[in-house]
């Protein structure tokens, strides 16, 4: 049962920053050097000061967070509600595909539960740098300064049918990020309101979309300070299941430069004997959803001629694959990680997680260059996985290869705030 509950958020004060746009960032963990000194220019009060923190002259970043996050409540840049509240938001984007949608959620905060049936469910694996990263910076914020994206079951539409009404007012404020996403938030106080979304959500069982790391780390969090309190919450945005915003994308995987000769051959081996290979049109790389067989594009930097591969059998990922459930089996990123990351190539998961041979890349555009300029030795080109995949593996009790989903676009950090004392 989901304990979702409205926030007292701490929050910037628009009149001491200007707006939203000013403050706001990205996830942390898709900034890179470049970005986070573009966005700390825009405003002294940017984010990411706090939440992906650099301190001056090799100093603690950790302190700096923690330091920097009370002398701005000090100021007045940041000031705490008294009065409970759910936060809607609207995301008006472009996806990769071309098409444009709009995705509908709201920030609130909800009860730390162990992963489990009827509770909250993860769908990919995790990594411990950066669990302990987000572990450090909340023992010294001791807040949520980035929300958890999380799905939830909805097909009667009651959630949102709840909180519509008030998108025909004029939003708190908006948020336009570097993908051209237009971000609008409300506001929603009304005891009524909320009461209904907390009767909508409380049969309902959370899959977590985006946040893994974080939410493991608010895990940990809550054990260390124990008993009842602010602490025992997590900062979530939650999106239900039949939104017609809610997408999936690929996310297409590169082999790094210079692979041995003797895992090129290998490589080549295990893609001929388990699978059918075709070749197609470059345009073709990325497969068709829908075939009911698991399938991938290929091309290597050698010949750079395009492929699509299609698994012979599905006995051969049955057979290595013998220990998950028939839904895992059937997911491309899984069977692509069982009988060529680490069938052919050797690799562990461990190296998956870590890039070590392998990345990664969003981009159909930037995988098929990234072959033909030479920069990678061979790319996978992946379809997106349905969303009722998703739900059918974390229903299993399992957890997919890392960049199995790239739920696009992602939730701006510096809305909103979830103090944890």
């Amino acid at each position: 049962m989901a304990d979702v509950q409205p926030l007292r958020t701490l929050r910037y004060d628009l009149k001491s920053v200007g707006s939203l746009d000013r403050v706001a960032a990205p996830p942390y963990d898709v900034i890179d050097a470049p970005m986070r000194a573009e966005l700390a220019a825009r405003s002294p009060f940017n984010v990411v000061e706090i939440d992906l923190p650099e301190a001056a002259n090799g100093g603690d970043p950790y302190q700096h967070a923690e330091e920097t996050l009370e002398e701005w409540i000090h100021q007045g840049v940041m000031v705490r509600e008294r009065e409970p509240a759910l936060w809607v938001l609207t995301q008006d984007y472009t996806g990769p595909d071309g098409n444009s949608y709009t995705r509908h959620g709201f920030f609130a905060r909800v009860r730390v539960e162990d992963y489990g049936p009827g509770k909250i469910r993860p769908h990919e694996r995790t990594q411990p740098g950066p669990k302990e990263d987000r572990l450090r910076l909340t023992r010294a914020t001791r807040a949520n300064l980035s929300p958890i994206f999380s799905l939830f079951p909805d097909p009667q539409n009651e959630a949102w049918s709840a909180l519509e009404p008030v998108t025909g007012e004029e939003p708190y404020d908006t948020v336009t990020d570097a993908d051209g996403t237009v971000n609008r938030l409300w506001r929603v106080a009304e005891p009524g309101t909320i009461e209904r979304i907390q009767d909508a959500l409380r049969e309902r069982e959370l899959l977590i979309a985006d946040g893994h790391h974080r939410y493991e780390t608010a895990r940990v969090y809550a054990q260390e300070i124990g008993g009842e309190g602010e602490h025992s919450y997590v900062l979530m945005f939650l999106t239900a299941l039949e939104d017609s915003g809610l997408t999936i994308f690929p996310t297409h995987r590169l082999l790094k430069k210079d692979t041995s000769d003797e895992k090129r051959e290998a490589l080549g081996t295990a893609l001929k004997r388990d699978f059918d290979v075709e070749q197609v049109s470059a345009d073709e790389l990325e497969p068709p959803p829908g075939s009911g067989k698991v399938q991938f594009g290929y091309m290597d930097a050698h010949f750079r001629t395009p492929y699509r591969l299609t698994l012979k059998d599905q006995a051969i990922a049955d057979e290595a694959l013998a220990d998950k459930s028939d839904a895992y089996r059937r997911l491309d990123t899984a069977v692509l990680e069982a009988l060529v990351f680490k069938g052919a190539l050797g690799m562990t998961e461990d190296d998956v997680g870590n890039k070590r041979g392998i990345d990664y890349s969003k981009s159909f555009a930037d995988a098929r260059e990234a072959v033909e300029s030479g920069r990678a030795d061979a790319a996978f080109f992946m379809r997106s996985t349905p969303v009722e995949q998703v739900q059918a593996v974390a229903e299993a009790g399992e957890s997919m290869p890392p960049k199995s989903t790239y739920f696009f676009p992602k939730i701006p950090t510096g809305l909103v705030f979830n103090p944890l004392e």
